[in-house]
């Protein structure tokens, strides 16, 4: 195959992965991975493969800490272990159940909002401050895949440059 055909589908597939860190309907990383190691793999690139796997390594982190930062945050803000339970669970639910685009934001949301409203269910103000730290969490969750995405895009369009 032309090395200029596999360039431009390595680079679609970064900017599509850039795109994907803000729709969530987009596998960002995923595509961006997949555009590196097209780059990488099928052009005789003398990118290192140190960028390789330092790239593997952040998307495999970034993935574990999208269900793990807004949990946090949730605590951060004041939540129990009951927001932060019902945060991983509203997420997953709502990524399989709620068939819209934001569909596990959603989930995560009321996850964490009834999982503080089941451990007080006086205290409407505590569990809404909690759903704000899960917010807060998912904002760097999607800032972390947006540099990680964009730092794969610059490093590959510097080497093909």
């Amino acid at each position: 195959m032309d090395t200029t055909l596999i360039q431009l589908v390595s680079i679609a597939l970064l900017v599509l992965g850039i795109i994907g860190t803000f729709l969530p309907i987009l596998p960002g990383l995923l595509l961006s991975i997949c555009g590196l190691l097209i780059y990488k793999f099928g052009t005789d690139a003398p990118l290192s493969m140190v960028y390789v796997w330092i790239f593997v390594f952040l998307t495999i982190l970034s993935t574990i800490l999208n269900y793990v930062i807004p949990a946090r945050t949730n605590r951060k803000y004041g939540g129990t272990r009951w927001g932060s339970v019902g945060s991983v669970v509203g997420t997953l639910v709502g990524l399989f159940f709620i068939p819209i685009p934001f569909g596990f934001l959603i989930g995560m949301f009321l996850g964490v909002f009834v999982g503080e409203l089941l451990h007080d269910s006086t205290d409407k103000k505590k569990a809404w401050n909690s759903t704000k730290g899960a917010f807060i969490g998912f904002l760097y969750g999607t800032g972390f895949n947006f540099i990680v995405a964009l730092a794969m895009f610059l490093v590959v369009l510097i080497d093909i440059l």
